[in-house]
């Protein structure tokens, strides 16, 4: 099975309703946007607590052809859960050869 068909098994199986906030302007008049996809969620595993990663934090693993005009996502975007905001911490490309696949998303909030 390839990369990309494994990475849409998962999110196919295990996968939620999630969306990618980008804010636009300054102030408390800014305004946002959403880009909704499916990602597999999840919560680090004990084990992964190290450095800055704490407890409550999570990784969202989101295929790129869903993304669309959202990419590239950036720490200055918001991981929407369940309706619950999330800072992105860190984005990490998955890629299959030079093709890019998914991005990891690491979130907190």
């Amino acid at each position: 099975m390839s990369f990309l068909a494994s990475h849409r098994a998962m999110i196919s199986e295990k996968g939620m309703p999630v969306s990618i906030r980008r804010y636009s302007g300054t102030g408390p008049t800014r305004t946002y946007a959403d880009t909704a996809t499916t990602a597999y969620v999840r919560n680090y595993n004990s084990s992964e607590l190290i450095g800055a990663i704490m407890q409550g934090d999570q990784i969202a693993i989101c295929l790129v052809d869903t993304l669309g005009s959202v990419l590239p996502v950036t720490t200055n975007d918001k991981l929407v859960v369940d309706g619950k905001e999330l800072a992105i911490k860190n984005v990490k490309k998955r890629r299959e050869g030079s093709t890019l696949i998914a991005l990891e998303v690491h979130a907190t909030g």
